[in-house]
């Protein structure tokens, strides 16, 4: 085993068992996919319910996706666009640092920069992609169409209600 496809299987199955965790957690946590729904309501997400069964449902397949190294690219994209809804939406306004209240946008910046670094580096060996003879080139496109499909994303299901300070 070389030394790139030792750090892209650890990364792929570190981080791909970690995002999994966070689909998880919206759907079967106490309040489960309810809780994650009115959430996002709270946020200003369109549909809510449909936008917590889209979050879940990315980090659970997504994250099952990257850990196993089947389509790895598609997979990174996934988690490329989801960090940067996730920051627009509610980390940017706090700050970058993760320990401020509400949590500020670091940590979803560095899942979106492993995931960049992982969709360009590609796969490795002991992968599905590698085993079934995937191309991975579409790695090299992942951060510029994460952003894009985010950014789609935000135009058509995020509408913040506007907070009027009282004077």
């Amino acid at each position: 085993m070389n030394k790139i496809d030792a750090a892209s299987l650890i990364l792929r199955v570190g981080f791909g068992l970690s995002m999994m965790a966070h689909g998880w957690n919206k759907v079967f946590s106490p309040s489960g996919l309810r809780g994650t729904a009115g959430w996002f309501e709270s946020i200003g997400m369109r549909w809510p319910r449909i936008q917590a069964r889209i979050a879940a449902g990315t980090e659970l397949i997504a994250g099952l996706l990257l850990t196993v190294g089947l389509l790895t690219g598609l997979a990174s994209m996934a988690f490329i666009s989801l960090m940067i809804v996730a920051i627009a939406t509610v980390h940017w306004k706090v700050g970058y640092f993760i320990f401020l209240p509400n949590g500020g946008w670091e940590y979803c910046a560095a899942i979106a920069v492993a995931a960049t670094a992982l969709s360009i580096l590609g796969p490795g060996s002991f992968s599905l992609d590698n085993l079934f003879g995937i191309d991975s080139t579409i790695g090299t496109i992942a951060f510029p169409v994460g952003v894009l499909v985010a950014v789609c994303h935000l135009a058509i299901c995020y509408r913040p209600t506007s907070q009027t300070s009282s004077q």
